[in-house]
């Protein structure tokens, strides 16, 4: 042990977040379609616009391509999916039978300490709608979201619904912000905090299943 204290070995804590960080920007990227599916990407030039080096990026992208959401195009970089009108049916069905009744289970074991993360998350939301910041929109939505259902405790569920959530597309996103109609939507997470607050678990599963009902229509820009 004391030998490998004496080594200059790399920390690799940062490295992780970067990667972290850059698989959450490129997630969010792909979510909103402002990475388009059958376009190629190379890992160099996205840590170009990035201003970093391309071996986080060119991770990240390798922890996108096992969640499905690029593929590798042999000698010439990665390649969004794409999601099928079935595929957007399927995801929608599926969370909507599993997070309202979560999110109603996590309302009694919610600290007043954890709430008050939830509400400064949902500004955030409301903000980044309003200014029409839609990686951002969608990276406070994710982070909202799995807080709330992690106080259930369950964090298989969660993990399930993390994958949902990326595979997602919301392509209706653009438009809908540059409407103003995305910060209605938005506002719906102060809701979800104010029946949190009151202890309405069933009020809230019911705006859960609501909310997420949009995605499916206007906010994947596909009618279902």
């Amino acid at each position: 042990m004391a030998e490998l204290r004496q080594l200059a070995l790399p920390s690799f804590a940062r490295r992780m977040s970067v990667r972290e960080e850059v698989a959450d920007a490129l997630r969010g990227a792909i979510v909103s379609g402002e990475m388009k599916p059958g376009e190629l990407y190379s890992a160099p030039g996205l840590a170009e616009r990035f201003g970093i080096s391309a071996t986080p990026v060119r991770e990240a992208m390798l922890d996108l391509v096992k969640q499905g959401l690029v593929e590798v195009v042999r000698n010439k970089g990665f390649k969004v999916t794409d999601m099928s009108e079935t595929d957007l049916d399927q995801i929608t069905q599926i969370r909507e039978l599993l997070e309202p009744p979560i999110a109603a289970q996590a309302v009694s074991a919610i600290s007043a300490q954890e709430l008050s993360h939830l509400r400064n998350l949902a500004a955030a939301i409301v903000d980044a709608a309003a200014e029409s910041d839609l990686i951002s929109y969608i990276g406070a939505d994710r982070e909202f979201h799995v807080r709330l259902l992690s106080a259930s405790g369950n964090q298989r569920l969660v993990r399930i619904v993390e994958e949902l959530r990326a595979q997602t597309r919301l392509y209706g996103l653009s438009s809908l912000a540059s409407t103003g109609r995305l910060v209605a939507s938005a506002r719906e997470h102060l809701q979800m905090c104010d029946l949190i607050e009151a202890g309405e678990a069933e009020q809230l599963q019911e705006l859960m299943r609501t909310h997420i009902g949009h995605i499916r229509r206007e906010w994947a820009g596909r009618e279902g």
